[in-house]
């Protein structure tokens, strides 16, 4: 959220407190009281955006983290599709050898692994 976007919010909760506290004293609460009312009122509906926020952030679906397994879901797709069609652009051949060398690799690999 922006500065901006934080002042904003700010003002609307402040505007928000003030219009509640009209209100509750147009409903009959007197003195205090239609400020009491009126900041508990404020309270729930912070308390309440706050459970939120922290509902989602412990469960993963914050707007970040969506986008990014959006991005690399895709990422990885359009990944696999460009090495397939480089893979079967090369020759009969080529696709042997390349295979062959693949499996060399992962043998020598897992060879330096093991102790």
């Amino acid at each position: 959220m922006t500065r901006a976007g934080v002042l904003k919010l700010g003002l609307g909760l402040l505007l928000a407190g003030g219009v509640g506290f009209w209100l509750f004293k147009a409903a009959g609460f007197e003195g205090f009281s239609a400020g009491i009312a009126a900041e508990a009122v404020l309270v729930v509906i912070v308390v309440g955006w706050t459970g939120s926020y922290l509902f989602r952030v412990v469960t993963g679906q914050m707007t970040y983290m969506q986008q990014r397994r959006r991005y690399r879901k895709e990422y990885d797709q359009l990944t696999t599709e460009q090495l397939q069609a480089r893979f079967d652009a090369l020759s009969p051949d080529e696709q042997q050898a390349l295979l062959a060398s693949l499996n060399l690799d992962e043998s020598e690999s897992e060879q330096t692994t093991k102790p």
